[in-house]
């Protein structure tokens, strides 16, 4: 006999989330693992003595949490998404007929929150990760990737002065009563030195000349951004970056660390996408030493790609004791062909035995301090290489980084065995991750605005990505203890019977 189910809706009298969400859920066992009760404490002082009551501090976070564990950036589409999930119901502490927040509430939640406490949350993670026995803690790869910004290139602003030109230029001069001497029919005339005014002319003429080469815009309005000149102002954070073969965007810049024990995020930080890799190093590096320190124990090794090769890096890491895997700039030549140093002397010795000595000490365009070395007109004028060494100079040069000895370490690392496994380990720890954390933990785009956002975003990531692999290697954990349980209670059993 065919069946037919007659639906129709009614009120329930008697009905318990417990009893119909599986012990072996995911967002059941969350909730039986992960403590929030110190929010409480963390969050007092944020609040006022008198108004009505906000939302539970503990309630936002499991929120947040949920949203990146689905994958959902939209505050309202978490709602609905929530609303419709008994077990997400049953781990945010709401029954199915309780109004669950509005989604500018968690919005605003989410502002008011510094980033200190969505840090703490991460500790608090990473230390159950530690306690679990997931972090080795000695060897780590950064590496670092942009994410989309919540702002669109296409309108973006020229930046102009708070004033007008004309009063900035009266303010300029009153400010230099000197410059007031160089008017011409009342107007100022701005020169600069003639060395100066040369290098721009010939760089003007070779745009010039290289101009009829260069492929046609097809805009004809089309013109030059960056982020000296142009913003958002929308989110007057986000940064112009480009990643090579893509567009140009508007981007920050998420720096991440991972143990290379079974790929537990270690930190995770929020830059502005218009820097370089190196410069977060230091940061990157300090902060993390910190975290494992208080979680006893020890970085000892630190891998990363070669965007982040910079000779204060190299000496940053020598001074506290870490080992730095990254290979050195494609444009570092660890010995000149022909050139001996003499590391006693400071000084090399060209193919002629003539001797170039440090002279001074200069700086780069960027201001990176450089040692020079050169010989005298004395020694080249009559050398039998001068056509071939320098033709048109009267000495030799050569021009070193102050960070040559540590350049020649890291370089000879690159070269060992060890290193080329390090690099090989390196992509398959820290580059999966970045790829989780896009495509499954909500982290394709910031869809907050400012860069304190950006940065509890990639935290809140961070922590669903580390939680989920907690839960993950606890519960393979338990069933390994269970069968090996299982199987001393077999062994038992058996010797038992074996005696009688």
């Amino acid at each position: 006999m065919q069946g037919k189910k007659n639906y129709s809706e009614k009120l329930f009298v008697s009905f318990q989330l417990s009893d119909r969400v599986p012990k072996e859920n995911f967002y059941r066992r969350l909730s039986e693992t992960l403590d929030l009760q110190f929010l409480y404490k963390d969050t007092r002082e944020l609040y006022g003595k008198t108004g009505n009551p906000s939302i539970d501090p503990v309630v936002f976070f499991k929120l947040m949490l949920t949203g990146y564990l689905e994958n959902i950036t939209s505050d309202r589409r978490l709602m609905e998404h929530c609303s419709m999930r008994m077990d997400v119901l049953y781990f945010i502490g709401y029954d199915i007929d309780e109004p669950l927040p509005w989604h500018s509430t968690v919005s605003r939640t989410r502002q008011l929150y510094p980033a200190t406490l969505f840090e703490s949350l991460f500790d608090k993670v990473f230390t159950k990760c530690v306690e679990n026995g997931m972090v080795a803690g000695h060897t780590h790869a950064i590496d670092s990737a942009p994410i989309k910004a919540n702002a669109s290139i296409e309108n973006l602003e020229l930046k102009v002065p708070a004033q007008s030109i004309k009063a900035h230029f009266t303010g300029v001069d009153d400010d230099n009563p000197d410059v007031r001497a160089n008017y011409q029919d009342g107007k100022t005339v701005m020169t600069a030195s003639t060395s100066q005014l040369k290098r721009l002319a010939k760089y003007q003429d070779n745009l010039n000349a290289d101009r009829p080469n260069r492929p046609k815009a097809s805009n004809e309005k089309a013109q030059l951004l960056s982020n000296k000149t142009h913003y958002n102002p929308h989110d007057p954070d986000a940064r112009i970056s480009i990643k090579p073969g893509k567009a140009r965007k508007l981007n920050y810049h998420c720096s991440m660390s991972v143990d290379a024990a079974i790929g537990v995020i270690s930190h995770i930080q929020a830059d502005f996408a218009d820097g370089r890799d190196s410069q977060y190093l230091p940061r990157i590096a300090s902060v993390l030493q910190d975290r494992l320190k208080r979680n006893y124990l020890r970085l000892t090794d630190l891998m990363a790609d070669t965007g982040y090769s910079n000779g204060y890096n190299y000496q940053f890491l020598e001074k506290r004791k870490i080992t730095g895997w990254i290979p050195v700039f494609g444009k570092f030549r660890p010995q000149l062909d022909g050139f001996d140093y003499n590391k006693e002397t400071d000084s090399y010795t060209c193919p002629n035995g003539k001797k170039l000595p440090f002279r001074s000490l200069e700086y780069s365009t960027e201001g990176k301090p450089l040692k020079a070395y050169w010989t005298t007109r004395t020694d080249c004028a009559t050398c039998p290489l001068k056509q071939k060494c320098i033709p048109k100079a009267g000495t030799k040069r050569i021009v070193k980084t102050i960070y040559e000895e540590e350049y020649q370490r890291a370089y000879l690392r690159q070269q060992t065995t060890a290193g080329k496994r390090m690099k090989g380990l390196r992509q398959g720890t820290v580059e999966p991750v970045f790829g989780s954390l896009t495509q499954y933990y909500g982290l394709n785009k910031i869809s907050v605005l400012g860069i304190d956002g950006a940065h509890k975003t990639m935290v809140m990531a961070a922590i669903a990505f580390n939680i989920k692999k907690y839960l993950k290697f606890f519960s393979r954990k338990t069933a390994q203890e269970a069968m090996f349980k299982g199987q001393n209670n077999l062994i038992v059993v058996l010797k038992r019977s074996l005696v009688f």
